[in-house]
């Protein structure tokens, strides 16, 4: 009996290594064994080998786990069942093959209870959370497990591929290719159980969009742009460029889509003869144009590569649409680079609680976010700042200098000031639902009309006269207070 006992713990044990073994494998980070294997680990190559035709690993792990399973059940019954149906009858008994039954499921109930406890469930846990230690430990016993049910695995692979394939499934597809969005998803996950902190998160989600945006859409709109004009004397240049103090500015000739180069101003003031003609010959460059359906991904490999860090933006008519630079691509994947001192474009200023003072250009989302507003999503929306949320809602674009206010159910916009058909600044004040307006929303499903037809009253009995008056009348209709009389 105890040696039978032993037997037991020791299939129990066996059916935990090998199920613990497929789990450490099959969870393995698949690149770190590789790069391990590339390093000269013996181990790490010998899992690399075995995961390599996936189902011959799978086919040996099974066969080692069913052989254990299958022999630690023979075992029990003919070494537990019978001795103790003979203690409780004893053999002679007409009872014995009742009482022998029902011992052998007892024990074969208890036996499950351990071996799916202790063979399986607790060691699979165990290898999930130390996968690559376990795979590399165990790599020695998979190895010969491998070679030593050579015979059965074989049988085993071919069944079922050729299985597979009757189903229409190759079965040497492995089905592993990660794809962009699984490595996405995989980002946030981490960032949400705090594996991967949020930027990280951030960073990875910008690179795999970053190719999503066409220039068109990221470029500086030409409205903002800060143009120099052939015509006009040094003097005038140089009062814009102490004015604005960006590196590149468009030259155009004749107008704003007459682009004829672009004036770098590192080299402008070092030059010591800043005539006119000097100036266009050293430091008025070639100007560059690209398509503002051009992607984002492939401008930045273009400037890499060219080394030319301004480009003119142009619409698909030849105007143009706007300039973009290296250092906005760059936002795209890192966000916002304002130097030290720099001011933005656009202002979020709160002048009390309830009330900011916001710039036309101010990301819809970021003013949002400084609000704490949550406004509904709609797919539909091209707008990308609040000034768009607000066309949205006058329904037209506001003549300069016109000041207007509009409202929804969310924000009361008062708009401040307009140049250029363009809102330059605005006050938004947020809306707060009193107490009873939160309950009475609460309580409109609770509301109900009642409705009663007159043909009903038709088909009723003739009843005392109390009764035709009732039944002729309508029943009442509740109304929430918030809806307008139907008078």
């Amino acid at each position: 009996m105890a040696l039978a006992l032993v037997l037991q713990v020791v299939l129990i044990a066996l059916n935990a290594i090998f199920a613990s073994a497929e789990i450490a494998v099959i969870s393995a980070n698949a690149t770190k064994m590789e790069k391990l294997a590339e390093d000269g680990n013996k181990r790490a190559k010998r899992i690399c080998r075995l995961t390599k035709n996936s189902s011959k690993f799978l086919s040996t792990i099974q066969v080692a786990i069913t052989l254990a399973s299958l022999l630690g059940s023979a075992f029990a019954a003919d070494s537990f069942a019978e001795p103790l149906a003979v203690a409780i009858v004893g053999s002679g008994s007409p009872y014995y093959g009742v009482v022998s039954t029902i011992c052998m499921i007892v024990i074969t109930l208890i036996l499950s209870y351990f071996s799916i406890v202790f063979g399986e469930l607790v060691p699979k846990r165990i290898a999930m959370r130390n996968a690559e230690k376990l795979s590399l430990i165990l790599s020695g016993i998979l190895n010969f497990v491998s070679y030593a049910f050579a015979p059965f695995v074989w049988l085993l692979t071919v069944s079922a591929n050729g299985i597979l394939r009757l189903f229409g499934i190759k079965p040497e597809d492995s089905g592993e290719e990660v794809s962009e969005e699984d490595i996405m998803l995989m980002a946030e996950a981490g960032s949400e159980k705090g594996s991967i902190d949020e930027k990280e998160n951030q960073f990875i989600q910008n690179i795999f969009e970053f190719k999503e945006n066409d220039v068109g859409e990221v470029c500086t709109h030409r409205k903002d742009v800060d143009f120099l004009f052939e015509r006009d004397d040094l003097s005038v240049w140089e009062e814009t460029i102490k004015q604005s103090s960006h590196t590149y500015y468009p030259v155009c000739g004749k107008d704003t889509d007459d682009v004829i180069g672009v004036l770098n101003t590192k080299i402008y003031f070092r030059l010591s003869d800043k005539s006119k003609e000097n100036v266009r010959n050293q430091a008025v460059m070639p100007p560059v144009f690209i398509s503002e359906t051009m992607q984002a991904d492939d401008l930045f490999y273009r400037m890499k590569t060219t080394r030319e860090y301004f480009a003119i933006v142009l619409d698909e008519y030849g105007g143009v649409n706007g300039i973009i630079t290296l250092h906005d691509l760059l936002e795209l994947l890192v966000g916002d680079l304002n130097e030290k001192g720099e001011a933005t474009d656009y202002e979020i200023k709160q002048l009390s609680e309830d009330t900011w003072e916001v710039n036309g250009l101010a990301p819809f989302e970021e003013v949002c976010e400084a609000m704490g507003l949550k406004l509904p999503e709609d797919e539909d929306n091209d707008f990308e700042t609040f000034a768009g949320y607000v066309y949205e809602m006058l329904g037209e674009v506001p003549d300069d200098g016109e000041t207007c206010e509009c409202e929804d159910d969310y924000v009361k916009v008062h708009v401040l000031t307009v140049s250029e058909h363009r809102i330059e600044k605005m006050r938004i004040t947020k809306k707060q639902k009193p107490v009873a307006a939160e309950e009475e929303e609460e309580d409109e499903d609770k509301k109900f009309r009642l409705f009663k037809k007159d043909k009903d009253d038709k088909d009723e009995k003739d009843g005392d006269e109390d009764d035709k008056k009732q039944s002729s009348h309508k029943d009442v209709v509740y109304i929430p207070t918030d809806e307008p009389n139907g008078d």
